[in-house]
């Protein structure tokens, strides 16, 4: 019976530890009751982006005007960035270069320092003096031109091997300007401003390239692969130079020079803006038909130099030489039109009625078909 007894136990033993070891395999095979569907992730936010503000060729005489600007300063203003070409100098002294008689080609622009204050207060941030006036009174008028800039802290830049850096938003970007004279950086000298360009892209996100370029007046509007020239000085192969430019790394090609407005090209993924027309003057530019239709150009890159979006603001020169809105919009139809003439429509940016901007359709299915 002892025996017996001792053999029941052993069993009964057996069979508690079986049972707990059975049970603390059930538990680790405990599965929590279902909650419902994980929350969907957050989209990632999107890259750092600025936007930039752009017009052409501001000449100025004599004292400040408040008006000149007034009526572009709601467009500038709230971009990250405005920028323009100054066409001529802001000084009191230095010697004219020529007589600056009209009759024999001979223009002079030349007006007071005090214009800075208005520039700035009118939403500017930088100016290109990288033309043909900037000489207009010699070294003397330049030197005093840069340094009322600097004073009033509104950036220049245009000066041979000169690369101005700033950050907008968190993007690093780096502003080059360029002309085809001595005094500025040369764009006859197309592997030597690749190369700045090269060396801006290593020390900024973004590089923009503003080119003071080609021929002049209401016979400028197309531009060509060649080389252009007016009253017998070589003034550049505009398109062959921003194409370098973009192939060096520039993310985006200004222009101005011309006086009128040119197309618009999408060239590998990058925009060039041939020719920004006009953008202020004092009785000094050309105020009628062609000379008259200007535009402001906004566009908004992101940190690897990509188009995000971007428009064209219409405006039209008055008499004065102020600008305005145009709301007639007379100049869209004209950019849309010269960029499919001069580009095609596979290379032409597009300008919707209201004047919204977006590479031609054959890059947009190209870019889709490489990134699917």
């Amino acid at each position: 019976m002892r025996r017996g007894s001792t053999r029941i136990a052993l069993l009964a033993c057996l069979a508690a530890v079986v049972a707990v070891s059975l049970g603390v395999a059930r538990s680790t095979s405990y599965v929590p009751p279902d909650r419902g569907p994980e929350p969907p992730a957050r989209p990632a936010p999107p890259p750092p982006s600025f936007e930039l503000v752009a017009g052409g060729d501001v000449a100025l005489t004599g004292a400040p005007d408040p008006t000149t600007l007034a009526g572009v300063a709601r467009f500038v203003r709230p971009a990250d960035f405005g920028f323009a070409n100054l066409e001529g100098t802001l000084a009191t002294g230095g010697s004219p270069r020529c007589g600056g008689s009209q009759d024999d080609g001979c223009f002079l622009f030349r007006a007071s320092p005090a214009w800075v204050r208005n520039l700035v207060r009118d939403g500017f941030d930088d100016v290109n003096v990288a033309n043909n006036h900037a000489l207009d009174f010699g070294r003397t008028g330049q030197a005093e031109t840069l340094a009322a800039l600097s004073a009033a802290r509104l950036r220049f830049d245009g000066l041979p091997g000169q690369i101005t850096v700033l950050r907008l938003r968190g993007v690093r970007v780096a502003l080059i300007g360029c002309a085809p004279y001595g005094w500025a950086q040369s764009l006859l000298d197309t592997a030597g401003s690749a190369a700045l360009v090269r060396e801006a892209a290593r020390r900024a996100d973004v590089v923009v390239v503003y080119m003071h370029a080609g021929a002049e007046g209401t016979g400028a509007s197309h531009v060509a692969d060649r080389e252009e020239t007016y009253l017998g000085e070589r003034r550049g192969n505009p398109v062959a130079f921003a194409h370098a430019m973009v192939d060096a790394g520039a993310d985006l090609v200004l222009a101005s020079g011309p006086h009128v407005l040119r197309g618009l090209e999408w060239y590998r993924r990058r925009l060039i803006a041939y020719s920004l027309g006009n953008l202020a003057g004092t009785h000094t530019l050309g105020t009628v038909g062609l000379e008259s239709e200007s535009a402001l150009l906004r566009v908004r890159l992101d940190r690897d130099g990509r188009f995000v979006d971007g428009s064209l603001v219409p405006l039209a020169i008055a008499p004065s030489g102020a600008p305005a809105l145009d709301r007639a919009g007379r100049s869209l139809a004209l950019v849309r039109r010269l960029s499919v003439e001069d580009f095609g429509a596979a290379a032409a940016m597009r300008v919707s009625p209201d004047g919204a901007l977006s590479p031609p359709r054959a890059a947009l299915l190209l870019s889709r078909r490489t990134t699917s």
